[in-house]
């Protein structure tokens, strides 16, 4: 009779832990779900924006979109995946609990990477950089006998606030003029950074916030993982002194 009540007593400790565990899960699928909506939201408006569009697609530079489409569906998947989490949670099946950590684990990949991508293709310095270098050399050397390179190198320089490629060295290692775009239009004063350092910082700052969130995502991601492995253990305990 004794050993009945302390098992009944074990029991119910057991499942007020296992209580407070589903309750921090189902808010963290909730907190979640508007995390991911904001995620898409800011990718999308990187992918439509117009300022960021003409740069992009002038310095041949669409690689920059590969992070963000891979986030968006990665997104899109955790959302989904969310009702499935909270159903799993709520159920408390073993089965379900399970493929919840597999599925919380692969997001966690898929988000990283991402997130990993597009870093690699918009932070200063990174691979996207020698491209943009490349695009203004090549436009800076067309722009004398073809108006279309000469209107594209205007407006870089001009909206950006930069100077060549790299500098305004670019233009008389290449014997060039240096065009009025390059000088700032209240001091007169050559534009001291190139444009593949200016656009690589504009990148960087649009980007900056997207990525921040992605992995604060993946890391909620790794908890849910692990807070879906101690209910498991908690059920299978209660299950044991329910018998």
């Amino acid at each position: 009779m004794v050993q009945e009540d302390n098992t009944g007593k074990l029991a119910a400790k057991v499942d007020n832990r296992i209580r407070i565990i589903r309750g921090i899960l189902l808010c963290m699928n909730a907190i979640t779900w508007f995390v991911a909506i904001a995620v898409i939201v800011i990718c999308f408006w990187l992918r439509f924006d117009y300022s960021v569009k003409e740069w992009i697609s002038r310095l041949e530079i669409e690689s920059f979109y590969i992070g963000l489409y891979i986030i968006i569906v990665s997104s899109v998947i955790i959302f989904i995946t969310g009702f499935i989490s909270c159903f799993a949670t709520i159920s408390e099946n073993i089965i379900l609990l399970l493929a919840n950590i597999v599925v919380q684990v692969l997001l966690f990949i898929i988000g990283m990477a991402g997130a990993c991508v597009l870093m690699q293709n918009s932070a200063y310095k990174s691979s996207i950089h020698p491209v943009i270098s490349s695009v203004m050399l090549k436009l800076i050397e067309l722009a004398p006998n073809y108006d279309a390179a000469a209107y594209s190198l205007s407006l870089l320089q001009e909206d950006i606030g930069c100077c060549g490629a790299n500098g305004v060295d670019d233009y008389f290692n290449m014997k060039r003029a240096v065009p009025n775009q390059c000088r700032d239009s209240v001091t007169g004063n050559v534009y001291f950074y190139g444009c593949a350092d200016e656009l690589t910082w504009f990148l960087e700052q649009r980007s900056s916030w997207l990525i921040g969130l992605v992995i604060a995502l993946c890391c909620k991601k790794m908890l849910n993982a692990v807070l879906t492995a101690i209910l498991i253990q908690l059920v299978q305990k209660y299950n044991k002194y329910s018998v």
